[in-house]
């Protein structure tokens, strides 16, 4: 089977890597950071704001990739503080209130930016 890539923005494609990735019906969101659709850092300090952003930017891969939140089968978060964790929560509650999917957080000691402070992937399933 064939795989597809998915550039949510044409104007800002990273270097090395796809955004999301499709084969079949599988849907491979790469780690999203915190940075906007001109690759600045939303939310310095703040990790709910930059987690806002990260699943902002999953949901663009997504929708590129022709899934949705309804799709998603598992996330994966990596945080540098542990006691951002409650912010990261309150936003990816809010967006998967009930029946969310398979989800794992990992504590790292540093992100590609040192004011990275969440990376989130997703796996999606479409049908």
């Amino acid at each position: 089977m064939a795989r597809e890539v998915f550039f949510p923005n044409s104007d800002n494609k990273p270097v090395g890597f796809s955004p999301a990735t499709r084969v079949g019906n599988l849907v491979f969101v790469s780690g999203q950071v915190a940075a906007d659709e001109n690759g600045d850092l939303v939310g310095i300090g703040d990790a709910g704001a930059q987690s806002e952003q990260c699943f902002r930017n999953i949901e663009a891969a997504l929708t590129a990739a022709g899934a949705s939140w309804d799709d998603v089968t598992k996330i994966t978060c990596f945080m540098v503080n542990a006691d951002d964790y409650a912010a990261y929560a309150e936003v990816r509650n809010g967006i998967f209130p009930e029946n969310g999917p398979a989800s794992s957080t990992v504590f790292v000691t540093a992100l590609v930016r040192p004011e990275m402070l969440v990376e989130v992937e997703a796996f999606a399933v479409v049908e």
